[in-house]
């Protein structure tokens, strides 16, 4: 049975990667479905490779043997693999901090008035050939670029969006960022909050399965078309219709499309923090008193680290 599941998952992410796997073999690149394997750096090998999760037990699973995250246990009186939760202590302190901003950005009300001119930000005061696609031209001119931004102002709440401005543009920003602030800004309008969902179970795939994985990364992939849709960039030999945002029938547009993707992202949200919580506390089981004790009185959760 298992293994079907796992074929089934295989030929899923197979659809997703192909042209990745085919554009690494020439150098070629695709300023959309790469973002997702370049920014969030996992192979699709291992990406295809498919995990249960916790409290699941796999029979004739030779593949998992050699897997340091699984152990052989006796179950029912039949040898089966199973994840080995003690296997993520030392990395117990990265998870916490994951849970709580998931859950506190799940908490947060939801700002959709940023209208993605983070890609904006980090093309403003450049050149063409300055911006991080420059394979890719760039459908406004620069000076046009300047003048919306400063029209309309830059609110971006994402800390990884935010790093990559052009200097002239981070202290146009309502917020100033932080690593360490991120748990207080990440919300749920955010679409790189939402395609933080894929990195984050991505992180702990053995933990929370593959197939939570997988559905984070296709709704990742709505979230990335919709960001560079709004872009700048002239996207349209790709196939990508651009979201005028420089206009108000192209923001009207965006936020509209970006309150569909929150609307969607709230069950994978929940499905990603339940995941989390329950591998906290398989963690927390294999754990010695002492080391349980001084990580309840930590609070559970490490702030000033990623995981």
């Amino acid at each position: 049975m298992w293994a079907k599941r796992a074929m089934a998952h295989a030929s899923r992410v197979d659809a997703w990667t192909q042209g990745r796997v085919s554009r690494s073999r020439v150098g070629e690149k695709h300023p959309v479905d790469d973002f997702l394997f370049e920014y969030y750096p996992t192979r699709p090998r291992q990406f295809r490779q498919w995990h249960p999760g916790l409290g699941f037990a796999l029979v004739d699973a030779q593949a998992y043997v050699s897997d340091r995250y699984y152990r052989m246990a006796a179950i029912d009186g039949v040898e089966a693999m199973t994840v080995d939760a003690s296997q993520f202590i030392n990395r117990r302190d990265g998870l916490a901090w994951v849970e709580g901003l998931v859950r506190t950005s799940a908490q947060r009300p939801a700002r959709t008035g940023c209208f993605g001119l983070h890609e904006w930000a980090m093309v403003y005061g450049s050149t063409q050939e300055e911006v991080r696609h420059e394979s890719w031209p760039l459908r406004l001119t620069p000076s046009e670029i300047r003048s919306t931004v400063d029209d309309i102002g830059l609110r971006c709440t994402h800390f990884d969006a935010y790093r990559f401005f052009t200097p002239e543009a981070v202290p146009k920003n309502e917020f100033e960022l932080s690593r360490t602030a991120q748990p207080e800004f990440d919300q749920p309008g955010c679409l790189h909050a939402t395609m933080d969902l894929y990195k984050w179970s991505e992180k702990y795939v053995a933990l929370v399965g593959s197939d939570l994985v997988a559905d984070c990364f296709e709704l990742a992939r709505e979230a990335r078309t919709l960001d560079m849709q709004a872009a700048p960039y002239d996207l349209l030999d790709l196939g990508y219709e651009p979201i005028a945002i420089e206009t108000p029938a192209g923001r009207a547009e965006y936020v509209r499309r970006q309150r569909e993707l929150m609307d969607a992202s709230a069950p994978l949200r929940q499905r990603v923090m339940t995941a989390l919580a329950l591998a906290l506390v398989a963690i927390d089981t294999c754990m010695p008193s002492e080391a349980h004790e001084s990580a309840a009185e930590s609070g559970n959760t490490d702030s000033t680290r990623m995981a």
